[in-house]
């Protein structure tokens, strides 16, 4: 089995995207776990009308630790919950990642957008350096695809990091199992955090913050201000 643990606040908005796009998978053998942090609007009780466990959570970190220990399955999928999945996306990634035998991996991101900027910048800045450094710079964002026994080696998630915790998450999960992107397929993400703070200065932030982590380690102090689903406007 498959488990699907998507940590939240305040998602009533974008949470049912997702899930509709998980309800529409062919490969069916998977659990979903929604792990809250008391949010103050329908999303515990989206995710229970869509028939998923909901257990409380916290910020990202704490909400993945709290729904991997609730979890029945062998893999985990640790997913954002304003992204989107496109057709047959669970069966093409577990196919790979079985076939390359793969212990933990990571996707490639495409905007929620059709600009032909927009997607050029995230290949640029993100899908082709994973792509061509993954194995000596192993990272990622938004989706995580990991066996539970490497998750349990690696001691979970470290609740103390504020920003880029995916990343140096897949850099000791590198360090003990194989690593690898998968490459038939991918997720499309939400550009709220863009449109609210800017392109740029995001650009500058998260460029700033992963120098950080391979130069000083991870951020445990929150100088660049993260706030965790601040956001609530509904649109991509």
């Amino acid at each position: 089995m498959l488990s699907i643990v998507i940590p939240t606040l305040n998602e009533e908005k974008y949470l049912p995207r997702l899930l509709n796009c998980l309800k529409k998978q062919k490969f069916k053998d998977y659990e979903v776990i929604v792990a809250d942090a008391d949010s103050k609007d329908k999303t515990r009780e989206i995710a229970k009308d869509f028939g998923h466990k909901v257990v409380k959570g916290g910020l990202p970190s704490v909400g993945r630790n709290i729904g991997e220990q609730e979890s029945r399955g062998n893999l985990i999928l640790f997913l954002d919950a304003d992204i989107l999945l496109p057709d047959d996306f669970l069966k093409n990634i577990l196919k790979e990642f079985k076939e390359r035998n793969l212990s933990v991996a990571a996707l490639c991101s495409s905007p929620i957008s059709k600009s032909r900027i927009l997607k050029f910048l995230f290949n640029v800045f993100y899908n082709y350096p994973l792509l061509i450094f993954g194995k000596k710079w192993p990272h990622g964002m938004q989706a995580v695809l990991i066996e539970k026994s490497l998750h349990k080696k690696i001691g979970g998630w470290d609740e103390t990091i504020i920003l880029l915790e995916d990343c140096e998450y897949f850099k000791r999960a590198s360090k003990v199992g194989r690593f690898g992107t998968i490459k038939t397929t991918k997720i499309f993400s939400s550009l709220r955090r863009f449109r609210d703070e800017g392109l740029i200065p995001n650009i500058l932030k998260y460029g700033f913050a992963n120098l950080y982590l391979e130069i000083k380690g991870p951020l445990r102090k929150n100088f660049l201000k993260y706030k965790f689903n601040y956001l609530k406007d509904g649109k991509p």
